[in-house]
């Protein structure tokens, strides 16, 4: 059984999860208004892939005899000034969400919550790869500046990127994740 402490800051947790989800969604239909489909497309795996670790956090939970809560998710930023801003502010969104998570194992760690100490190491090693995903992209953009046809080069190099969801979370059964494998 969770303890208290541990339970709420899960579910803290996957309200942050959440956000970010939401977050890469705003990203995605402003990529959309700027007719950068494969960036869009990116954004959009990236918030499923967000939703998934929300619902993975929250299974979590419930399972440890815990209680998942729905907590308000703040709405996210809408639009940026370039398609290098919006990368910026995924890889600086990353960075915030190793730090929560980390502190998420501390916590876990001052509750001698081992099984929950051992949960969170799976989003210790996905924030690795989270944050080397997005300097890969933010590299990306930085490297095609205001340059039109390489911009365009990234944009078509990202609308290539796949995503499998886990067992038991294919929840996207709509034509936007057409390059889902199933």
């Amino acid at each position: 059984m969770l303890s208290e402490k541990m339970n709420e800051a899960l579910n803290v947790q996957a309200n942050r999860e959440l956000y970010s989800s939401y977050l890469y969604l705003s990203m995605s239909y402003y990529f959309e208004s700027i007719n950068m489909k494969g960036f869009a497309h990116w954004m959009r795996l990236q918030a499923g892939e967000e939703l998934v670790h929300t619902m993975k956090m929250l299974d979590y939970v419930a399972g440890r005899g815990g209680r998942a809560e729905m907590l308000a998710v703040e709405a996210p930023q809408l639009s940026w000034a370039s398609p290098l801003q919006a990368f910026q502010h995924v890889w600086d969104h990353e960075r915030v969400v190793t730090g929560l998570i980390n502190s998420l194992v501390r916590v876990a760690e001052s509750e001698k919550d081992e099984a929950a100490k051992d949960f969170l190491q799976w989003y210790v090693k996905e924030q690795v790869e989270e944050e080397e995903s997005s300097d890969n992209v933010l590299n990306k953009a930085k490297a095609a500046g205001d340059n039109k046809a390489a911009l365009e080069a990234a944009d078509r190099e990202l609308g290539e990127r796949h995503f499998k969801f886990p067992r038991g979370f294919e929840i996207f059964p709509y034509a936007g994740f057409a390059k889902i494998e199933r």
